[in-house]
C-alpha cells in the first residue's frame, strides 16, 4: 500500500540541505609539473545517489525498493519553496540577463530568435538557473551560489604520520573543498520523506542539517502537467542501453535500437559524465558504469506531443543497472509550450 501510495504523485517533498562550513570535497590529481592549477576530479553538487545513502541508513528496506529522487536543485533558505532549476538552453544570456528566446522554425529547420533571424553575437556559457516559479516566464538568472576552495595536502604514509616520499605519485595532492552562499542550501525532490537532522554527506566527512517539507501544490501542478511538443530537461538525462549512451530514449524492437520519440529538433551541449555507486559489502564500493549524460537544460522538439508528465515515462527508456535510471531522477523534464 505504500509503494501505490508514494507513486500516486511522484515527488512530494522536498529534501532541504544546509551545509554546517564546507559542504564536499574531492581529492584531485597527485600534484605534478603540467597539473599545478585547475581543478581536478571535483564534482558538485552531490548526485541524487548521494542522497539515497542517506535514506538507506534511515527507513526500512520496503521504502528503499520504491524510492524515487530528483536533482540537484538550490534555494535561498528563506524560500525553500522557490528552488532553483537549471535554465533552458534556447534562452540566450547576455551579461547576466536573458537576450533571446529561441524556437524551432520547422520550415526553416533552424533555431530562430523573436524576430525570425538566427542569433548572433557571444552569449553566456556558464551554468544559470532560474526560479521554479518562474518557470514559464522567467524574468532573472541565477549563477551557481557555491565556490570552489581548493586545500593543498600532502600525502601521508599508510603506516605512520609522516609525509610518504617513495610513492612515484607524488607527495602533494589537492582537496577541492566547495562552499556555498551561507543563504543557501541544496535541494532534492522525493516521494519519501526523511527524518530531519544532521547527516555526513558529500564525502570526507562533512556536515549538514537535512530537513524535509512537503512540495508546494503549485509546484507538484507543474510536474504533473504533461511534457507536450516542446519540454526542457532540468537534470542530467542518461537514455539508451545498459552499455550504450543516446541522446535521446530507444527502445529494443525488430532486433535493433529504435528511438522511442519521433524528435524534430534537439538543443544541447556536451554530454557529461554520469556515475553513482553501486554499494556492497567490501571496504571499496561498486562503481556503476561509466556514461554519459545529456546535460540539464536540454531542449527537445518532437513531431508529436507527449501527452504525460515526466513520473509516467515507461522506464524501458531508461538503461537499468542495479536500479533503474528513472530512480534518480534521471531526464526529469518540464513543458516549456510550442513556441511560435
Amino acid at each position: 500500500m505504500i509503494f501505490i501510495l508514494t507513486q500516486l504523485r511522484m515527488f512530494k517533498f522536498l529534501i532541504i540541505i544546509e551545509p554546517l562550513g564546507f559542504l564536499y570535497g574531492s581529492a584531485g590529481r597527485f600534484l605534478e609539473a603540467e597539473n599545478l592549477v585547475g581543478r581536478s576530479g571535483n564534482s558538485f553538487p552531490p548526485s541524487t545517489a548521494t542522497v539515497s545513502g542517506l535514506y538507506a541508513a534511515t527507513i526500512e528496506t520496503e521504502l528503499i525498493a520504491s524510492l524515487q529522487i530528483a536533482g540537484p536543485f538550490w534555494a535561498y533558505n528563506n524560500e525553500p519553496q522557490n528552488f532553483y532549476v537549471p535554465l533552458p538552453f534556447n534562452y540566450l544570456v547576455q551579461k547576466g540577463k536573458i537576450k533571446h528566446l529561441l524556437h524551432w522554425d520547422s520550415n526553416a529547420q533552424e533555431w530562430q530568435t523573436e524576430t525570425g533571424d538566427s542569433p548572433r553575437g557571444k552569449f553566456d556559457k556558464s551554468e544559470r538557473w532560474i526560479a521554479i516559479n518562474s518557470w514559464h516566464k522567467p524574468q532573472q538568472v541565477h549563477q551557481n551560489p557555491w565556490k570552489y576552495l581548493p586545500h593543498l595536502h600532502p600525502h601521508l604514509g599508510l603506516e605512520q604520520r609522516k609525509v610518504e616520499t617513495d610513492s612515484n605519485q607524488g607527495n602533494l595532492f589537492l582537496e577541492n573543498a566547495v562552499q556555498m552562499h551561507p543563504d543557501t542550501c541544496l535541494i532534492y525532490l522525493s516521494n519519501t520523506p526523511l527524518n530531519d537532522g544532521w547527516y555526513r554527506f558529500g564525502g570526507e566527512g562533512h556536515m549538514v542539517d537535512v530537513y524535509c517539507a512537503e512540495i508546494a501544490y503549485s509546484t507538484q501542478k507543474l510536474f504533473d502537467q504533461p511534457v507536450g511538443r516542446q519540454f526542457a530537461l532540468i537534470t542530467p538525462a542518461v537514455w539508451g542501453s545498459t552499455r550504450l549512451s543516446y541522446p535521446e530514449p530507444m527502445t529494443y524492437k525488430n532486433n535493433n535500437w529504435e528511438p522511442a520519440w519521433d524528435n524534430e529538433a534537439i538543443l544541447t551541449e556536451r554530454p557529461k559524465p554520469f556515475r553513482y555507486r553501486l554499494g556492497g559489502s567490501g571496504k571499496t564500493k561498486r562503481l556503476s558504469r561509466g556514461r554519459y549524460a545529456v546535460p540539464p537544460g536540454s531542449v527537445y522538439v518532437l513531431k508529436k506531443p507527449l501527452k504525460q508528465p515526466w513520473y509516467k515515462w515507461s522506464e524501458l527508456w531508461f538503461p537499468t543497472e542495479a536500479y533503474n535510471f528513472k530512480r534518480w531522477g534521471c531526464g526529469l523534464a518540464l513543458p516549456l509550450g510550442d513556441g511560435k
